[in-house]
């Protein structure tokens, strides 16, 4: 398995927009993390611009399958999207873990 980082760019008014679609949004989210897809999610404050969504997943292909089915996508409060694989190093739950003494 792969970790990956989905950043979404936010609509000016995705906060005014949000009551709309955050059931339908939420539901995707948690299956996504029952599924043992997702590990963590959620908005950047102040401002309230851009959210980041921890993934793990064997190839970025289901990371952007989620994006482009996400309520908030399809409904326009995500303006731009991208996914970044990530390469963890540190932590227990890291892919490719490497402590000081290996070095």
């Amino acid at each position: 398995m792969k970790h990956f980082l989905l950043f979404y760019e936010t609509s000016p008014d995705y906060l005014e927009k949000r009551p709309l679609y955050r059931k339908a949004h939420l539901e995707k989210v948690w299956a996504s993390h029952d599924r043992g897809e997702l590990v963590l999610g959620g908005a950047l404050t102040e401002p309230t611009d851009t959210a980041v969504l921890f993934f793990k997943a064997a190839d970025k292909a289901a990371v952007e399958d989620f994006a482009r089915t996400d309520p908030y996508v399809t409904n326009g409060l995500i303006t731009s999207w991208r996914v970044r694989e990530w390469m963890t190093v540190a932590g227990a739950d890291s892919v490719n873990p490497v402590r000081p003494d290996a070095l």
